[in-house]
């Protein structure tokens, strides 16, 4: 193959490549609670995110008369994403797709009793009323 018909192939190739499309899917018990991913707002489950990168995400998950669920999903990459076979994955003339499963469960709000409330209360209070270090 000459040169120049070469280089042709692989720009083609590489104009050609493919990607890989990352999604999370994300679900709840009861369904319909608030999901905020790393301080963005994504929407209620069960809904399907697209995402760009391999990591750490903070997840709250929020809905009325539960307990709010402050978390983290870890996602790891898959083996193609992994350098420096992304580089390959990147180019690959097929696309990759990477579907992730992330479900948690919601506690119903148990409100505190009137004793605790007001021990807190208590315990506030003398905090309150000690000095602070350093003030004069």
């Amino acid at each position: 193959m000459k040169p120049m018909r070469r280089i042709l192939v692989l720009a083609v190739a590489a104009a050609l490549g493919g990607c890989v499309e990352r999604t999370m899917e994300i679900t709840s018990e009861p369904s319909g609670a608030l999901v905020i991913l790393s301080d963005v707002e994504i929407g209620r489950t069960p809904l399907t995110h697209e995402f760009t990168w391999y990591g750490d995400y903070d997840v709250i998950v929020r809905m009325e008369g539960h307990e709010t669920l402050k978390t983290h999903a870890h996602i790891n990459p898959p083996w193609y994403e992994v350098p420096p076979l992304d580089l390959l994955s990147a180019v690959a003339p097929w696309t990759y797709r990477d579907q992730r499963y992330l479900h948690y469960e919601l506690k119903k709000f148990q409100p505190p009793a009137e004793e605790d409330l007001i021990r807190r209360a208590e315990q506030m209070r003398q905090r309150n009323l000690e000095p602070v270090e350093g003030s004069k």
